[in-house]
């Protein structure tokens, strides 16, 4: 059937038109575009020696050395003429449009295979009995082109007409010996490699945050996680005491290892004993774990108390072999003339992450095991109980954890706003979290379940969004800030837009898995963990590691950038050429980062191609 073309489809068709000009026009005007600046003589002369610049990168150096060219002239001409000279076109030479002239006369000169870009001086040399080396006097200068040519017009000097043969010399500079690496080749050489592991610290650090993180923001997994308001009322209480424990036990721990002094035998052996210990309760903790879906009180404060064990025994075994890698660094790296420093000190920093990240471990251990229970708990009370006592109990707890999480979000706001006034800190959202509370108690059935899987879901893909959408750089400028200049910097910053980045990456495949395996995992009565273990990963491993592997290559240009703001790497040097106007330094650099790129993705096609 045609299609009739009425004046109000013309119309609207026509506005629509103008309507996209006059946004094109006003996106003209406020990126000032303006064609007049191109075609500007200035403009044209820069450009031309920017590109110039960059198309002969100093890749290569060479050893130079000084030179006086010569050539026979007559000042005053003979009146039976000159004889031509013959000229040694092998290395540097010099030839005169004449090989005579009178004084304070213009002679043009030309020069030929001198240092490209060199500059030096042109004189005339009067021979006398009284000099028999000859005086030079300076009479001009001359500036090679990249080709090591010139053309220069010198005036002659005023002197008295002489019979026998004078000369003009010019004074410059050729290359001797093979070429060699460049000092602009050797740095970034150095800044290249710098910048590569950046990259791949960042990349795995990143991914091994971004993995976990993953099944947070994977909406197919956690849409199905529900749970009574009981249940969710006693984790929120649980978590923060636990971390809250967790912390304190933390300190405690190390300050008693700091109370031992710093004996390496003491250290050693501590180490050994309390992870034994460690493994062997593990073992045995876990070998007694009960299916029995009962519910008896008295058995599960037992085994948080066996948990709660574990938990120090392994926060104790992980401080000892803290302090201990410490304690070997030290002894192995007492300067950095020692042979493989780098490895030595390594351990040293293996001690050190150990020991930042104890207080880390402590907390989610002490959160993961308090807040469990207590989610246990909540769970099993909403299970057991009739609907009117669960409801009394949700009267209370929902208050209660409401208060607690209003509490601590502003806690956390008031570090950064320093409200410095308890009524806005304390008060008033501890009174408006039970509120809230209060309000989902009584509106919410007692056994009913709720999504609270969608609420995490929603917590993490926010704050993925908030971190990705603030560019590397920006973090890369607070992270300067807080561990100073230089490549550190850069890879945490880079380390932590790469967790936000893979995370999402990760998440989106996890949503795209097939289902069945999940359900056929689930048929045979696994928990959540084991759905996990048995049908997502080995769904997902194959993309993890292409997405990993091109992010790797991504943090490597991103660390370009990275680089003016501090960050290390071999952006930091290619800003320094380009504000110095070095641009065949600078296309050193560039030329490097082009290999590079170009090579990772060459390597990172085939290990996709043979393992993805």
């Amino acid at each position: 059937m045609k299609k009739t073309t009425t004046p109000l489809k013309s119309l609207a068709t026509g506005f629509i038109t103008l309507f996209v000009l006059i946004i094109f026009a006003y996106g003209f005007s406020v990126t000032n575009v303006n064609f007049e600046e191109t075609r500007s003589e200035r403009r044209l002369a820069s450009l031309t020696r920017i590109l110039r610049a960059l198309a002969h990168p100093k890749i290569f150096d060479y050893n130079y050395e000084t030179v006086n060219v010569e050539v026979p002239f007559y000042l005053g001409c003979p009146a039976d003429g000159v004889p031509f000279p013959e000229v040694d076109r092998s290395g540097a030479f010099i030839l005169i449009n004449s090989g005579c002239a009178a004084p304070k006369e213009t002679i043009q000169i030309e020069g030929h295979n001198f240092q490209e870009n060199s500059s030096g001086s042109i004189s005339f040399v009067g021979f006398s009995p009284e000099a028999p080396d000859g005086v030079p006097i300076g009479i001009g200068n001359f500036q090679a082109d990249a080709q090591g040519n010139f053309k220069a017009e010198v005036n002659l000097p005023n002197r008295q007409i002489k019979e026998e043969p004078q000369a003009i010399r010019a004074t410059g500079q050729i290359q001797v010996g093979a070429p060699m690496l460049s000092q602009e080749s050797k740095v970034t050489w150095e800044k290249i490699i710098e910048t590569v592991f950046m990259a791949l610290l960042a990349t795995a650090f990143g991914t091994l945050l971004a993995v976990p993180i993953s099944f947070f923001a994977a909406r197919n997994l956690m849409e199905e996680v529900k749970s009574p308001l009981s249940n969710i009322a006693l984790a929120l209480i649980g978590w923060p005491l636990g971390m809250w424990l967790g912390i304190e036990a933390s300190q405690f721990f190390s300050g008693l290892l700091t109370l031992l002094g710093n004996s390496f035998l003491i250290t050693f052996a501590g180490a050994i004993i309390v992870s034994a210990l460690s493994f062997f309760f593990a073992r045995w903790f876990l070998a007694h774990q009960s299916e029995d879906l009962e519910f008896r009180f008295k058995q599960r404060l037992i085994n948080l108390l066996y948990a709660l064990i574990l938990a120090l025994l392994a926060l104790i075994s992980i401080l000892f072999i803290g302090k201990l890698l410490l304690q070997v660094g030290a002894y192995l790296t007492p300067s950095k003339d020692v042979p493989l420093y780098f490895l030595r000190k390594f351990v040293s920093q293996i001690g050190e992450i150990i020991s930042i990240l104890a207080p880390v471990f402590a907390a989610l251990v002490g959160g993961g095991v308090l807040g469990g229970f207590f989610s246990q708990l909540g769970q099993k009370i909403s299970d057991r109980l009739p609907a009117s006592a669960a409801k009394t109990f949700n009267l209370i707890l929902a208050p209660l954890a409401g208060a607690t999480l209003g509490v601590l979000i502003m806690q956390g706001l008031d570090w950064f706003y320093q409200f410095n006034n308890p009524a806005v800190t304390l008060y008033s959202p501890a009174f408006i979290g039970a509120a809230i509370g209060l309000i989902l108690a009584i509106a919410i059935a007692p056994k009913q379940s709720l999504p609270i899987g969608i609420f995490i879901y929603g917590i993490f893909r926010t704050l993925l969004n908030g971190t990705r959408s603030v560019e590397a750089l920006i973090m890369a400028i607070v992270f300067v800030a807080w561990v100073g200049l230089g490549p550190f910097a850069g890879a945490l910053a880079l380390g932590l837009h790469t967790v936000a980045s893979n995370a999402k990456l990760y998440s989106e495949q996890v949503e795209s898995i097939l289902s069945g395996p999940l359900e056929a995992i689930q048929a045979t009565g696994a928990n959540r963990l084991q759905t996990i273990i048995f049908a997502v990963v080995p769904q997902i491993i194959p993309p993890y590691i292409s997405y990993t592997m091109y992010r790797w290559d991504i943090n490597v240009r991103m660390s370009t950038i990275i680089g003016f703001v501090g960050g290390g790497g071999i952006g930091f040097i290619l800003q320094q050429n380009i504000n110095l106007l070095n641009y065949r330094a600078a296309s050193v650099n560039m030329l490097a980062i082009a290999i590079v790129v170009a090579s990772m993705d060459y390597i990172s096609s085939i290990l996709r191609e043979k393992y993805v």
